[in-house]
Formats: structure tokens, C-alpha cells, sequence
């Protein structure tokens, strides 16, 4: 039998991805609204009563309405939006973090998927702090560089419009809506300084690391990478190469990790290139959405 899953938000940068990446899947039915009729509680309701996983694409205060729209209804819920990702009774939505993590997916009720920057910093952080390679209140700083895809709508308009910018820095108030979850889901007990930017390009993206080795050694850093991601699917520990690109994975839900630098000068960079729209989104929910109905974790992907 088909698992019927309703994508709240269909119409969405995200949304339209992961129905792309359902369809034609035999092992999945999707439930649909009328589009005349998307916000209408009833029919949404009506929808997450059909369906057996509701995924939402919706900005944090509509998901919220949503989860309570559906009371005293047993569908299951991916969460694509900022809204949960630190919720009590949520489980965290990236399987690579931790054994844990990966067994709780399957038979969890409440799944929320990572933001996409947080995707690369964790994927990054999570391990070193582990290892002891990195202290939980060590002064850090993330810089990294988005699609234009990532800020939605209205972002898309501005940067496809005539005479938008090449590149710009934002949220430098240090108040983005992902160091939350960065910090939860690492063990960082000090918040990080992190500069996120947005490119001309749609879709790709880089996290960065910068470290003072003090002692650390490149190696060690690589080897406390390849022994936490061994064996992983979507999560590869890679060269150094002299470029780096963000747009080098657009179209899969891969992740890569590479460590540069050199113990002699003690600097290091850690870098993760993903896709913004894949491993950072709409792929990310496809995998949870597999791990959550017994599929092929990689199936779609």
C-alpha cells in the first residue's frame, strides 16, 4: 500500500521540490488541496485526515497552526519550517548527528528538518565537539554563502530582478534564526559569531569554519570527520581541493566536509558544500520521509 502524504506549502520554493521528488514514486500517494482552496483550514484538515505524513512548508507561525490544526488526528509530521527544531517532543531531523538521532527517526511522530546553514555547521561542529577537538565554549565564527533560493519568495524576486547585487552580507546583528539549533544540536555552550551572505546564484551552498589550530593538528581534525561519517550515504569527507565551490552538489542531497590548512602556520578552514534546496531542505525531508515508512533512505534522492 501507498503512504499518503500531504505537502503543506506545495506551492513553495520547497514544497515544489518535494513533490518533484515524490512523484512518480509507487510507494507514495500524494494527498492534494485545491489550490483555490490551500489556506482554507477545513480543506487542510480534511487533507492531514487522508494522509498518513504531513510534510509543511510553511513559514514558523503557519506550521505552529498547522500542528494545531491537526489535534486528535493521528497523521505524522515532517517540518520544514524554523519553528520546531528546538521544540520539546521534536526529534531532530538529521540522521547523520548521531546513532541516536537515526534510531529515533523512523518511529517518531513529530520529525523537524534542519535549517540548511545549521545543515553545514552541524555537520561540521557536532562531530569535532564530540571528538574533544573542539571545547563547547570556544570562541568561533561560521561564515557562509547561500542561493539567492534559500530566502524564499520575495528574496527570489529581488535577486532576479535588474541591477540586483552580486553578493550581500545579512543578519549580522547576530540574531539568525538557525544559531539556535546550531548550538542545541552541537553542545556549544558559547554562541558563535556567524556571518551568513547571499549570492546571484539560485541554488548551492558553503559553511565554513575558520580555527586557530592551538595544538589541533589537521589530521586529527579529518580523522574525527571520517570515523563519525563512515559509512554514511549522503555525508562524504573529501579532499582538500584548491576551490571550493557551493554550487558543486545543486540537485542531490549530498554533503561534503573537507579540512584545509596546515599544522606550521596552525590555521585550519572547515568547509560543507550542500545544496541548499537538497541536503538543506527539500532532500533532507525526502530522507526523513524514507526513514519515517520503512523506504530505501535514498529513494527519490
Amino acid at each position: 500500500m501507498a503512504t499518503k502524504v500531504f505537502i503543506d506549502g506545495e506551492a513553495g520554493t520547497t514544497g515544489l521540490q518535494i513533490r518533484e521528488r515524490l512523484a512518480g514514486r509507487e510507494d507514495i500517494a500524494l494527498v492534494q488541496v485545491d489550490p483555490a482552496r490551500r489556506k482554507d483550514a477545513d480543506a487542510r484538515r480534511a487533507a492531514m485526515a487522508e494522509a498518513e505524513v504531513a510534510i509543511l512548508c510553511l513559514p514558523d507561525a503557519a506550521a505552529r497552526d498547522s500542528v494545531a490544526l491537526a489535534e486528535g488526528l493521528p497523521v505524522r509530521f515532517i517540518d520544514a519550517s524554523t519553528a520546531h527544531r528546538v521544540a520539546d517532543g521534536w526529534t531532530y531531523g538529521f540522521p547523520e548527528l548521531s546513532a541516536e538521532t537515526r534510531a529515533a527517526i523512523p518511529g517518531a511522530r513529530f520529525v523537524a528538518n534542519p535549517g540548511c546553514y545549521a545543515t553545514g555547521a552541524i555537520a561540521i561542529l557536532a562531530p569535532l565537539v564530540a571528538a574533544g577537538l573542539v571545547a563547547a565554549d570556544e570562541p568561533l565564527s561560521l561564515n557562509a554563502v547561500s542561493g539567492y533560493t534559500g530566502g524564499g519568495k520575495e528574496m527570489i524576486a529581488e535577486m532576479e530582478a535588474e541591477g540586483a547585487p552580486a553578493h550581500f552580507a545579512y543578519a549580522l546583528g547576530q540574531g539568525h534564526k538557525h544559531l539556535p539549533e546550531i548550538m542545541a544540536r552541537t553542545g556549544l555552550t558559547r554562541r558563535p559569531v556567524f556571518a551568513p551572505a547571499v549570492g546571484r546564484y539560485a541554488q548551492g551552498m558553503m559553511v565554513q569554519l575558520p580555527l586557530q589550530l592551538g595544538g589541533r593538528r589537521i589530521a586529527d581534525l579529518r580523522a574525527a570527520l571520517e570515523a563519525h561519517y563512515a559509512g554514511s550515504r549522503f555525508v562524504q569527507v573529501v579532499d582538500p581541493a584548491p576551490r571550493v565551490v557551493p554550487t558543486a552538489l545543486n540537485g542531490t542531497n549530498q554533503l561534503e566536509l573537507s579540512v584545509h590548512g596546515d599544522d606550521a602556520n596552525g590555521c585550519a578552514v572547515v568547509v560543507a558544500v550542500l545544496d541548499n534546496l537538497g541536503k538543506g531542505a527539500s532532500g533532507a525531508a525526502v530522507q526523513n520521509l524514507n526513514l519515517m515508512i520503512g523506504a530505501d533512505e535514498a529513494a527519490g534522492l
